[in-house]
């Protein structure tokens, strides 16, 4: 496994991220264990979740998967880097009650204990804010933080869906207010069929010393030989990935990389998490297996190398927007 650092921090993770979304929904307990100490085995350290997930009346349930598994000892928590998130609404499904829900300094202190609790541990090495909250300043958020950062139970801070204004705006009130290091990290939509984070998300974190952690980065199983499998009579497509080849544009395109991969002898899947690799600013996609079999497909594409050739090939099918201001300026 390779490692780099977080952003501008010392924190050294692995260049893949293991998300955890399925864990519970789609994964029950004994296997997510098992891929999480497959992960560990092969060297992941950096653990991706979020207070809300497990969903429904389910909330939370993959935390508690994960705190179960740090229980069992054998180092699994200090050998983990653990980040988990806060906006979302964690009672029953239907308008939040009052201060339940999103970024002011109430919620992010009771969401941390509650994260903490369900994870079983001390501390939360990165918490990521989920969403942007319209209502609630900077200032209160980031002095939750600092708060929580004496207190020990949380290290950085991290943002996700963030737009580049507001990763800017972050960062230059927290230097105003001194003493807080500010956004470490933003998790956003990134991946070959797209790039529109390109534009101002990935510079923005790039000059405000932010490690870019690309969510979905086979977008929903387009990118995973979809075609292919769906000629075999494999699982079929499913989701945003069905809707997306409903296209006939998207579908030729798809079918276009799929046959440039397939001349070069390399796995759909694995070829979209190595170009993400050779981005500038990211520091590991999250992979979200649901079985051990494709967490070690993820793990082949740490050791694939792109040629200058398919990495050409790849931007003619799937061409990105462009930097900004020029991608919508002229």
């Amino acid at each position: 496994m390779e490692y780099t650092q977080l952003g501008r921090t010392g924190l050294k993770v692995s260049r893949l991220v293991l998300g955890t979304m399925n864990f519970g929904p789609q994964t029950d307990e004994p296997d997510s264990h098992a891929i999480m100490d497959a992960a560990l085995d092969a060297g992941i350290n950096f653990f991706d979740t979020a207070n809300v997930y497990g969903w429904g009346e389910n909330k939370g349930r993959t935390e508690e998967i994960i705190g179960n598994w740090f229980a069992k000892g054998g180092g699994r928590r200090d050998k983990v880097v653990v980040a988990t998130k806060v906006y979302g609404n964690m009672g029953a499904d239907g308008p939040a009650w009052p201060n339940h829900d999103k970024l002011s300094a109430l919620n992010i202190r009771r969401s941390v204990d509650a994260s903490l609790k369900r994870l079983r541990t001390d501390h939360i090495d990165l918490y990521q804010f989920h969403h942007i909250d319209r209502a609630t300043s900077f200032e209160e958020i980031w002095q939750a933080i600092d708060v929580l950062v004496q207190q020990g139970k949380v290290l950085y801070a991290g943002s996700s869906n963030f737009p580049g204004y507001k990763i800017a705006q972050a960062n230059e009130i927290a230097a105003r207010r001194g003493g807080t290091i500010g956004l470490v990290s933003e998790q956003c939509l990134y991946n070959l069929a797209e790039r529109r984070a390109e534009m101002e998300v990935v510079p923005a974190a790039q000059d405000y010393g932010l490690g870019v952690i690309p969510w979905s980065p086979l977008h929903g199983g387009l990118l995973g030989g979809v075609i292919k499998k769906e000629v075999q009579g494999g699982r079929r497509a499913s989701g945003r990935a069905a809707t997306a080849l409903n296209d006939s544009a998207v579908r030729a395109q798809v079918q276009a990389y799929e046959d440039l991969l397939d001349k070069h002898g390399i796995e759909p899947g694995e070829a979209a998490l190595a170009w993400l690799l050779t981005r500038p600013g990211v520091t590991g996609p999250i992979v979200g297996p649901r079985t051990a079999e494709q967490l070690a497909s993820a793990l082949r594409a740490v050791e694939l190398e792109l040629s200058p050739e398919l990495l050409a090939g790849l931007d003619e099918i799937f061409p990105g927007p462009g930097p900004a201001p020029e991608a919508f300026a002229w």
